[in-house]
């Protein structure tokens, strides 16, 4: 009887599903590799770890995306196993000036509730993200997000954050999970014609689209207003 059930206590544990992760950053890339269900992303504030005590089980992808200044950035996500919540965008120079998970209030579940900020700022850049409480269906989702203006920096880290309302609480991230990005944001592109004198035929800009060269167009119309302007000989009448 004991050799049965601990039999059947091992079938179970051999069965028992694996813990997978619940998200996968598309856009931007993520700054460490991810499985197929996005592994690791438990551990704050990027989720390098999966493991409580191990501080990092990532391997780094090198990827660094450049944007400008100012601009509309495209966040895009998959939620590989669903968990009512949202997402929350922060943004910082490195790692450790990323904000803490923002506290929770349980409710029927451990989880329960967490605030959402209606008026984020730096270094939060948007709160209550793709608001759910159906399944999105393991498909892609975007939300844009708007960079500062006139902020720039070099291999920042954006962090992206899941809050799942009924997920437990024994796994590093508790009720949040994390993916993070290392982007450059550039300073603002000067005016296409920063720079360039209209009237140089040399660059290329400014006064003259495609057809002829300012000199022979000059030629051409001063030709044709010639031609216009030049007087009419009378035709005399012949008497006979």
């Amino acid at each position: 009887m004991v050799r049965r059930s601990l039999l059947a206590f091992a079938v179970v544990l051999v069965g028992a599903p694996a813990a997978h992760a619940h998200f996968i950053l598309n856009a931007p890339p993520s700054l460490s590799q991810q499985d197929e269900f996005g592994s690791p992303q438990k551990s704050a504030p990027c989720g390098l770890s999966d493991t409580a005590g191990v501080p990092d089980q990532s391997t780094p992808t090198g990827v660094v995306t450049t944007v400008q200044s100012g601009s509309t950035l495209t966040i895009s996500i998959r939620e590989t196993i669903f968990h009512p919540g949202h997402y929350r965008v922060a943004l910082a120079q490195d790692m450790a000036s990323l904000p803490a998970d923002p506290p929770v209030t349980p409710g029927s579940t451990a989880c329960g509730s967490t605030v959402i900020d209606p008026s984020p700022a730096l270094p939060v850049l948007a709160d209550g993200q793709l608001v759910h409480t159906t399944s999105p269906g393991n498909r892609e989702q975007t939300f844009d997000v708007q960079l500062p203006a006139g902020m720039t920096c070099s291999n920042c880290v954006l962090q992206v954050t899941q809050f799942m309302s009924n997920h437990a609480l024994n796994n590093p991230g508790g009720c949040f999970y994390h993916h993070c990005a290392t982007i450059t944001i550039a300073a603002d592109a000067p005016p296409l014609d920063a720079g360039n004198d209209p009237g140089d035929p040399d660059d290329g800009g400014g006064c003259c689209g495609a057809g002829a060269s300012p000199p022979l167009a000059a030629g051409l119309a001063a030709l044709v207003l010639a031609a216009v302007n030049r007087p009419r000989r009378r035709r005399r009448r012949r008497i006979t």
